[in-house]
């Protein structure tokens, strides 16, 4: 007798688009991938280590399954609990928070929503207030907001210049994009210090983490190439930078990529325009500069890759070594890489 005939094809299909839709609980997820695995002939113990589900739950959310089809795989649901609000009123809410600048419409020094304006605003005007954050959340979702720190538009930032700018060199940058000869290299420059950088993380409730931090002040510098059609990342560590130090960063990239043509996009500090790099690049005679427009950091996509190794090397460390964990940061960003977009450009493309 078979204890667990085989599923059917169209119910492992269905089983297969359930666990693929983003519109699933996790728990629901976990059940059909039980399913599947003991249809797959998975031992049970594997089974119970890939899903952390026993034994019993596994068998019992196959008899389900049988029995009701996916409708045996979903989280049994309680009764429907008491709407504070009416559907016009969430209807109306929903229009509002739709609306441009809409939170100074209604007297908020503000022109973005945020979790507490408004619920301020809904306990002011439907005398409401509810008890979790979420059911908040749960109004922007139906808007499709999203939840995001605002980034920084430096206040000399010409949108004008910005335009022409991606107007005049988009179609330089393409015709380098198009040529296997030409790398496209994106640099800039970045400090670490033994300045802990801390930033928020997950917990568990109740607990509250503390990060030793050290008391003197080291720092170093740090210069990286992006190269825009590969993703792959040059970094180099460096005592300061200057035009010597800058110079000896792209003696290193030509000895990289010692036959191509190089198209440097950066931006323009003294650094950069310095006598003795402007001499090398004349002389190397294959090198091309664009320099990105007066206050565009988040134009130049070596940015992104800074960001990204801040978060995974230094970020909530103690950095008693800043020799240390620069190479630690260096090594980090060479042995990956980082398909950033420039003007819709990357190696994703």
């Amino acid at each position: 007798m078979k204890l667990c005939p085989r599923l059917s094809e169209k119910q492992v299909l269905r089983l297969s688009s359930f666990i693929k839709s983003k519109e699933n609980e996790v728990k629901e997820v976990r059940r059909a991938q039980a399913v599947l695995l003991l249809n797959q002939g998975l031992k049970i113990p594997l089974v119970v280590a890939a899903t952390g589900y026993q034994r019993r739950q596994i068998f019992e959310a196959r008899k389900r399954y049988l029995a009701k089809g996916i409708r045996g795989i979903r989280t049994r649901r309680k009764g429907k609990p008491k709407e504070l609000l009416t559907r016009k009123e969430i209807k109306e809410i929903v229009r509002i928070i739709r609306r441009k600048n809409s939170p100074l419409r209604f007297g908020y020094d503000s022109r973005f929503w945020t979790t507490s304006l408004l619920a301020d605003f809904i306990e002011k005007r439907y005398k409401v207030r509810y008890k979790s954050k979420t059911s908040y959340y749960l109004l922007f979702k139906r808007v499709k907001f999203t939840y995001h720190k605002p980034g920084r538009v430096w206040e000399k930032q010409s949108k004008e210049i910005i335009r022409a700018w991606k107007k005049k060199y988009r179609p330089k940058i393409k015709r380098a994009w198009n040529d296997p000869n030409t790398v496209i290299l994106c640099e800039d420059e970045m400090k670490l210090s033994t300045t802990t950088t801390l930033k928020k993380i997950w917990l568990p409730l109740g607990e509250y983490p503390k990060v030793e931090v050290c008391g003197s002040k080291k720092s170093k510098s740090v210069y990286g190439f992006l190269n825009l059609k590969t993703g792959q990342e040059h970094a180099y560590p460096a005592v300061w930078q200057n035009m010597y130090l800058t110079k000896e960063q792209l003696q290193k990239i030509r000895g990289v990529y010692p036959r191509q043509k190089l198209l440097l996009i950066w931006d323009g500090p003294g650094s950069h325009r310095g006598k003795e790099v402007t001499r090398f690049i004349q002389e190397d005679g294959r090198i091309e500069v664009i320099y990105f427009p007066p206050y565009t950091p988040e134009l130049n996509p070596q940015e992104r890759v800074w960001k990204k190794g801040r978060k995974e090397v230094s970020n909530n460390k103690f950095i008693p070594d800043v020799e240390k964990v620069t190479n630690d940061f260096v090594n980090y960003l060479n042995d990956r890489r980082f398909p950033y977009s420039l003007l819709g450009f990357s190696a994703k493309s």
